[in-house]
């Protein structure tokens, strides 16, 4: 006898219902936005009337969301008393959940949770729940848990995708009892807290760092016993520059001897890469060796600077090698490798002397080039920086380094406080895990 397929019914765990939501508690219902709260769309003034209603304004005007799905405390733009009687524009109450319509498929669904009364524009859906049937910390954290949704019911305009307020008004979800939804939007509030006070203290702790630079690299601040003058040389003194090997990323693969690509450089917020511990993560290049250039070979202790950006910030970005094993390593397309030939540079050191703000605009005045600018290697030579005893160098270094292993700790706390928060809040909204 043929078996059948089992019934769905008997794939859902015990005490748990299959709904168009997924599966939830038996004894949580499924309802839309639009049945458990109001919703409307904001107003813009015209040009006329924010000229004449945006000044000494008093009432709060939001504008835009931002990606950080969070708290409305304050707003940069307001709004006058005469801006509400004179036009459609109304403020709503703290509370009010509030939904972006249009900005591409990365931005519709934007959040922001009122905590003052505030008006908003037409690109936004206010959300006011109803007494007694929505909590709107809880709709916060449902609409965010499911951001993705927006993307299947979007128009479908490809150049500017966007919901509406119907949208807004139809989205489902589950509505477990109103304690039960007060429950978990604290407990996930209290997440969200974690994480702001890390984002907080490790903003801080760059700051700190960035403070530091400035001072300890430029000799405003000398450390306790260092006295003896600073030499300033051009970097064509203390390096030799060559070029990388040009590969596209389609000719990167598994296989092959590590390549250094100027847009990992970029990307990253590192000051170095190491060849040994980063060996499995960096991209690779297929390529005799014999056909590499000494040039682009990198060694221990050379610095690796892009020549290539489409920002001026971008023009400084450089990465210096850690390689004691002398591992195959190559220097890719839009790179400068700069190879020591003085030895007055102490490796640690070379992590952070570039990052001064003279060295940077001495980049940004050599660089050439309108939508995308650049440094070449006859004038990367005349760059000049400070050189301390290689004594001091390491002092200064070691302090800056100290800093980086404790901001790196803090990444480190933010990412799994993050991933944390993301457990809860899939283990709380579909109900795995109960509160009340």
């Amino acid at each position: 006898m043929e078996l059948n397929e089992p019934s769905a019914k008997y794939l859902v765990s015990a005490g748990f219902k299959r709904s168009e939501v997924g599966d939830i508690p038996v004894e949580w219902k499924v309802s839309t936005i639009g049945a458990l709260a109001v919703t409307s769309s904001g107003t813009t003034p015209s040009r006329s009337q924010q000229e004449r209603y945006y000044l000494n304004g008093t009432v709060p005007w939001v504008k835009t969301l931002d990606l950080n799905n969070g708290l409305i405390h304050e707003t940069d733009e307001k709004v006058t008393e005469a801006a509400l009687k004179e036009t459609s524009l109304q403020p709503y109450p703290a509370g009010s959940v509030l939904v972006a319509m249009y900005g591409g498929y990365n931005q519709i669904g934007r959040t922001g949770l009122l905590t003052q009364s505030a008006a908003v524009n037409q690109a936004i859906t206010a959300v006011r729940p109803k007494q007694g049937q929505l909590d709107s910390g809880y709709l916060l954290r449902v609409l965010n848990f499911r951001v993705d949704y927006w993307k299947a019911v979007a128009s479908s305009s490809r150049k500017d995708p966007n919901i509406t307020s119907k949208d807004v008004r139809a989205f489902p979800l589950a509505a477990p009892a109103l304690d039960e939804q007060r429950a978990i939007a604290i407990a996930l509030a209290d997440a969200d807290a974690l994480i702001e006070s890390l984002e907080q203290l490790l903003a801080k702790k760059r700051q700190i760092k960035q403070g530091a630079m400035q001072e300890l690299l430029t000799g405003r601040q000398r450390l306790p016993g260092w006295q003896q003058e600073w030499a300033r040389k051009p970097m064509g003194e203390l390096f030799d520059f060559s070029g990388g090997v040009s590969a596209s990323r389609d000719q990167l693969g598994m296989a092959g001897h590590a390549y250094l690509h100027y847009g990992d450089i970029h990307m990253s917020n590192k000051n170095h890469v190491h060849v040994t511990t980063e060996w499995p993560d960096l991209p690779k290049l297929d390529v005799p060796l014999n056909k590499v250039g000494t040039g682009a070979l990198l060694a221990d202790g050379d610095v690796v600077f892009v020549d290539a950006s489409e920002d001026d910030e971008g023009t400084s970005k450089h990465m210096v090698v850690v390689n004691p094993k002398q591992l195959p390593f190559i220097s890719g397309l839009h790179t400068i490798v700069a190879k020591p030939k003085t030895g007055e540079l102490v490796d640690l050191y070379k992590r952070y002397c570039f990052q001064t703000n003279a060295v940077k605009e001495q980049f940004r005045f050599y660089a050439v080039g309108t939508k995308v600018s650049g440094v070449s290697k006859s004038n990367i030579r005349k760059i000049s920086i400070l050189v301390p005893s290689p004594e001091e160098q390491t002092a200064i270094a070691t302090i800056l380094s100290d800093m980086d292993t404790e901001i790196t700790a803090l990444e480190a706390r933010l990412t799994k406080a993050r991933q944390l928060k993301q457990g809860m809040a899939q283990a709380l909204l579909t109900g795995r895990i109960r509160l009340v």
